[in-house]
C-alpha cells in the first residue's frame, strides 16, 4: 500500500491512526477493534464492512508490546 495513502487515511469512525498489516491486506484501529480489508489495493473505509479484531490481535498490537513470545 502506498506510504502517502496510508498517511492520510483514518478510521472513519473515531478519525484516529490506522496500522496496515501486510500479510492479512487489512488497516486496523486499534481504538474501534475494528479491521478494514483492502481489496485489489483500495481500502473498504465502511464500518459495516469492517470485522472486529480479537482480544489477542488487539493485545499483540497495543503500544509497548515488546514482541517476547
Amino acid at each position: 500500500m502506498d506510504k502517502e495513502l496510508l498517511a492520510m487515511l483514518v478510521c472513519p469512525l473515531c478519525k484516529g491512526k490506522l496500522k496496515y498489516h501486510r500479510g492479512a491486506e487489512e488497516l486496523h484501529c486499534l481504538f474501534d477493534g475494528l479491521a478494514y480489508p483492502v481489496r485489489d489495493g483500495i481500502p473498504v473505509m465502511l464500518p459495516e464492512e469492517a470485522r472486529k479484531l480479537s482480544a489477542e490481535e488487539k493485545l499483540h498490537a497495543s503500544p509497548g508490546r515488546t514482541g517476547e513470545a
